[in-house]
């Protein structure tokens, strides 16, 4: 049997519990997470085309890592295969470092989940 299909019927069955990484997020208020996004503009902006410490985030939702023109990514974000969905987007800012075992982003992450949710809904914007 496919261990996703397994996973999902334990999960279904009860046996097992969601991780904590793939239960559903919060909805999000994109001008909560303007606000909150403060706290990554050392290193990122969402103004296209334009690259700081960190990749520009524009129109960073639904795309995939490690393709920003004219970013120099680490070898591990161009090799992780993520495309940045709300789902992966919400997991990797819990922990980034966890999520792309030698990526050069050095924040140790947002952990509240509704941060996450707001950062995430103030990026979908950025299109």
């Amino acid at each position: 049997m496919n261990k996703s299909i397994f996973v999902a019927a334990a999960v279904a069955a009860g046996v097992v519990s969601m991780p904590a990484f793939a239960q559903a997020m919060p909805a999000g208020n994109a001008a909560a997470g303007e606000k909150v996004f403060a706290q990554c503009k050392t290193c990122h902006v969402t103004d296209k085309g334009v690259n700081r410490v960190g990749p520009s985030l524009f129109g960073v939702v639904g795309r995939k890592a490690g393709t920003v023109p004219g970013y120099k990514y680490s070898a591990a974000n161009l090799k992780s295969g993520l495309t940045w969905t709300p789902a992966q987007l919400n997991t990797y800012l819990e922990a980034p470092q966890k999520v792309i075992k030698g990526t050069k982003m050095a924040f140790g992450g947002l952990k509240k989940p509704q941060d996450r949710a707001d950062v995430i809904a103030f990026l979908a914007t950025k299109k």
